[in-house]
């Protein structure tokens, strides 16, 4: 039974750790559904990016999962390669700053999701912290809409700066911002 808590039950605790990606696509995918608002056919895109990118050399995925091992939420990167798609696209934004030189030597953060009921509670905290400890690269990029949201303050807090503002990637309806952080991440204070 969850602990409750002002009224709101408090979700299990939930465990951070290396997770089989390409065959729990479907959940993740679910869960990154449920975080950021996917249609079936958006999922049914996504599916195949991710297994692709699961393929390249260097990629990382973790899990939050509950006792019982469901999945609530996920994280995946790789080192960045300069051809991959992301960065061409960001690769102009980013020289019109003169931040350019972030897509060398950086792992990037390609997909961040905590299911909105387990938001809040440092899952995607622990998720970042933990992927990126384990990565040798000195510092790490990633995209996230451009907006003043929940995602944007947890980057910030743990070190991410925008490097570049409004990149517009293809089919995407909002704008973007890139940003970039030394590693290791800023932890938050106690």
């Amino acid at each position: 039974m969850a602990a409750h808590t002002g009224g709101h039950p408090q979700p299990p605790a939930v465990l951070i750790g290396p997770v089989d990606l390409a065959a729990r696509v479907d959940e993740a995918l679910a869960v990154q559904a449920n975080a950021f608002g996917l249609s079936d056919d958006e999922v049914g895109v996504r599916r195949h990016i991710v297994l692709r990118h699961l393929l390249n050399p260097g990629a990382l995925a973790l899990g939050a999962t509950t006792p019982g091992g469901r999945l609530v939420g996920f994280v995946y990167g790789m080192p960045n390669d300069r051809t991959h798609w992301w960065s061409t696209v960001v690769e102009p934004y980013l020289r019109n700053t003169g931040t350019e030189g972030w897509l060398d030597d950086s792992f990037v953060i390609t997909e961040l999701h905590v299911e909105p009921h387990h938001q809040a509670r440092g899952i995607g905290r622990a998720l970042i912290t933990t992927i990126t400890d384990a990565v040798a690269q000195p510092r790490s990029i990633l995209s996230a809409i451009d907006i003043e949201s929940p995602a944007r303050g947890l980057y910030r807090s743990l070190g991410y700066v925008d490097l570049a503002r409004q990149v517009h990637f293809p089919s995407a309806p909002m704008p973007y911002a890139v940003m970039g952080a030394p590693l290791p991440l800023r932890r938050h204070p106690a």
